[in-house]
């Protein structure tokens, strides 16, 4: 997809810009994959915010995504469609006996293409398969961290892995952070690479788009209050007063490693991700 730029018209259309949608399928989203998805504005059961700065945005409908891709048998695309509640695109595919499922739909999928889930599948984008048999060097995404649980990481729009080798029962793979992490043969994997890639490079251009999307204005702490953020107080600008950055509630921010070393799956991981 490419992206689509505004005449300076106003103040907000100089410089916005958004994805150009004309090469999506214009029917409506199939109604037995939509459930209605409540919004919290970040409080929990308590009615407490636990997470901060969410709130208002358009309300939408969840799409139900196979993850898992158990279903046996070939299926055909039959729509690639905008999905409100993430950043990749979206496929609908319907198997041999009418069963319709959404899929992530990876760059280069088009109405009419076939896909598949097996182990004996061909390597083409779109066909999901064990790890183990997914040749060395081939770019994949949706990838499952507990084998049947379903693809977990490598979801959002424009990300790959890469499949660097195989060594007694693991598949070592390179994620788009940099990091090299083994994970077990027979986690499953679907080839390609996840759609919408000019989705980082879309300028919302002013603030009520950044309202759509659920999320509500961030304050500084350096012009709060001491009372309401340890970097407040001061004459006219001032520094934060401590060794470092924290967070409202005194804890260290802004690089500050919170993995815990005890962590079961430390052992998966081969290199850290790349320092950016």
């Amino acid at each position: 997809m490419a992206i689509k730029f505004y005449k300076p018209t106003t103040p907000a259309r100089r410089g916005m810009s958004t994805i150009d949608y004309s090469g999506l399928s214009k029917a409506a989203p199939e109604k037995s994959l939509l459930v209605k998805l409540k919004k919290h504005s970040g409080r929990n059961s308590y009615g407490r915010i636990t997470v901060r700065h969410k709130g208002g945005g358009n309300r939408i409908k969840y799409r139900l995504i196979d993850f898992k891709r158990d279903v046996e048998g070939e299926g055909e695309v039959k729509t690639i469609e905008y999905d409100p509640n993430r950043t990749a695109f979206i496929a609908k595919v319907e198997y041999a006996n009418n069963e319709l499922k959404y899929i992530i739909a990876p760059e280069g999928l088009k109405v009419g293409d076939k896909v598949t889930s097996s182990p004996d599948a061909d390597i083409v984008t779109g066909n999901t398969l064990p790890l183990h048999s997914i040749p060395l060097g081939t770019v994949v995404h949706n990838v499952e961290l507990y084998p049947g649980k379903g693809a977990q990481i490598v979801r959002s729009a424009g990300t790959s892995a890469q499949v660097m080798a195989k060594e007694n029962g693991y598949v070592l793979l390179r994620l788009p952070s940099g990091e090299l992490r083994n994970f077990r043969e027979n986690c499953k994997a679907t080839i390609g690479v996840v759609s919408n890639l000019d989705h980082f490079n879309v300028n919302l251009g002013k603030a009520g788009r950044t309202r759509h999307l659920g999320i509500r204005p961030t304050v500084r702490g350096s012009v709060m209050n001491p009372c309401d953020h340890p970097h407040g107080g001061g004459e006219g600008k001032s520094p934060v007063g401590r060794a470092g950055p924290v967070t409202p509630w005194g804890k260290p921010a802004l690089g500050k490693k919170t993995r815990s070393s005890k962590k079961s799956s430390n052992k998966f991981i081969v290199k850290r991700r790349t320092k950016k």
